[in-house]
């Protein structure tokens, strides 16, 4: 009889922006197969809304029902980060994991401590995975977060042609066929590839380079900041009214605060220069991404940018906190500021009145602060 072939575990994780493309790579290359649960929709939300507590936030919920629609595939793991902080993050590994257990997908959770750095991803990756080469582990967590830094530049260049091209959706088909290259290089010499390559598509959409475009930056917390469908395709909707937006909280930025080595940073992480821009506002961290939202609004007036939109979950206290230290800052910062505070209850045709208003006011601003200046420049 020959051997009894050995089973392939399959794990699932929670969709967050594009961040499955990275958890991909990583369990491909240590031979554990990607269950990459369907993209967050209407369905995932009414899945969860029938097991989530009461008044409990958006992200918690999607989180769940991702999970939920992939425990319907017969999966081995479902996997989450945790952290032990402020935020209630710390419980959602708990609540979630009784939840499965009283639905009957007992023993089937694990997580990742979020703080516990390099040293404990690869002890995550490791005891899941079963591998125990340490230079196979090292270069699979390597490619996959050589991968992040790439997506989070791939979607400021997609941000940039989305506010310019000529035809609406374009720059998207594009920006998904680019998504597809950096998700199948399975090597850094391929990803190096990938990068050129998918940088190159998205650069053949037509533009209009004297299209009167706005910059805004997003901000807030970081789940809703990343995930379109909790967002509403807050970015798509701004692109087509000729906003080039940023995004304050990215998962690269949040590598190098939690995870990368410090040895191997290179500049200020956007955790430092919270810390250092909030402080006459907001002394210490008070959970969530409050500080950094706080910061992101100083970071975004310092560098002239026309808008900063602050995004967040209904019920998340520390975001609650930020909202309402903004009118404070209005002393020092001569930015506008919209904040949208998003559940399953958000309504989408007030929701787009609101950030056409605001585009409106703030592409106003931008005319009557270019028209004081070229006054300025002919009296001179």
């Amino acid at each position: 009889m020959g051997k009894k072939e050995k089973k392939v575990i399959k794990v699932a994780f929670p969709h967050m922006g594009n961040i499955y493309i990275a958890w991909a790579s990583i369990l491909r290359k240590l031979g554990v197969e990607p269950l990459i649960p369907p993209r967050t929709n209407k369905k995932t939300l009414e899945l969860a809304n029938k097991y989530s507590p009461d008044s409990i936030c958006l992200p918690y919920k999607l989180v769940l029902g991702n999970f939920l629609q992939a425990l319907e595939k017969d999966v081995d793991y479902v996997a989450m980060i945790s952290s032990n902080g402020i935020c209630r993050l710390g419980e959602y590994g708990q609540s979630i994991k009784n939840i499965l257990k009283d639905i009957g997908y007992e023993s089937k959770y694990t997580e990742m401590e979020l703080y516990d750095g390099f040293r404990g991803m690869y002890k995550f990756i490791a005891k899941l995975s079963g591998v125990k080469n340490p230079f196979v582990i090292v270069y699979a967590l390597y490619l996959a977060v050589r991968k992040v830094f790439i997506l989070d530049r791939i979607e400021n260049l997609f941000s940039y042609y989305r506010a310019r091209e000529l035809k609406p959706g374009t720059a998207e088909g594009y920006y998904n066929h680019a998504l597809a290259l950096i998700s199948d290089a399975d090597s850094i010499r391929e990803l190096k590839k990938a990068e050129k390559e998918a940088i190159k598509i998205i650069k053949k959409t037509p533009v209009d380079i004297n299209r009167d475009v706005v910059n805004v930056d997003i901000t807030g917390e970081i789940f809703l900041v990343q995930d379109s469908f909790s967002n509403q395709n807050i970015e798509k909707e701004l692109g087509k009214m000729g906003v080039q937006t940023r995004r304050s909280l990215t998962v690269s930025g949040f590598l190098k605060d939690a995870i990368i080595p410090k040895w191997l940073k290179k500049g200020e992480t956007h955790l430092e220069r919270a810390y250092r821009l909030a402080r006459p506002y907001l002394k210490r961290d008070i959970g969530g991404d409050a500080l950094e939202s706080v910061s992101d609004v100083l970071y975004a007036n310092q560098r002239g940018v026309d808008g900063i939109i602050h995004v967040s979950p209904f019920t998340c206290m520390p975001e609650i906190m930020s909202q309402n230290i903004f009118p404070s800052m209005r002393e020092n910062c001569d930015i506008p500021i919209l904040t949208l505070i998003m559940d399953e209850q958000s309504g989408r045709a007030g929701y787009i009145t609101r950030l056409e208003a605001f585009v409106d006011l703030i592409r106003r601003r931008k005319f009557i602060k270019n028209k004081k200046n070229n006054t300025k420049t002919n009296v001179k």
